[in-house]
């Protein structure tokens, strides 16, 4: 079997922002992936989602849609944090540059299998800790 894939928030948030159509044609198909068990997101990135269309988009997402969008990510395979996660976090941010929750993904990634995290947000093409970054958007 392949190793699972990891979905950064970025692309969590596309797949429900009609903002860029082409991006949220892309996220989907992502997500779809994710809940046949391909791909794998974290705790954070759930919250992240969550605090983003809950405060972040104009006009907000009702907080029962909010609830509704996470309890149809939860078929995906979700990453638990702990000490050893925010440990390798510091690492990351340590030994890459990265802000602290950027290495929380990392990490969430390393510990789950992943060789590859879907994001627009870190550097395509570099390698964390053997993790890939690939931007499903460029």
């Amino acid at each position: 079997m392949n190793a699972p894939e990891f979905l950064d928030t970025n692309v969590l948030i596309y797949a429900y922002s009609p903002d860029d159509p082409r991006k949220q044609e892309i996220a989907r198909e992502l997500l779809k992936r994710g809940v046949k068990g391909e791909c794998i997101v974290s705790v954070q990135v759930l919250a992240e989602l969550a605090a983003t269309l809950l405060h972040k988009i104009k006009p907000p997402t009702p907080p029962e849609e909010v609830a509704d969008v996470i309890d149809l990510l939860a078929t995906i395979p979700t990453v638990q944090p702990d000490a050893d996660a925010v440990r390798r976090a510091v690492q990351a941010h340590q030994h890459y540059k990265v802000h602290f929750y950027d290495g929380m993904i990392i990490a969430a990634a390393e510990r789950a299998g992943c060789k590859k995290i879907w994001s627009e947000d870190l550097n395509a093409g570099q390698e964390y800790f053997g993790v890939r970054i690939e931007n499903p958007f460029a």
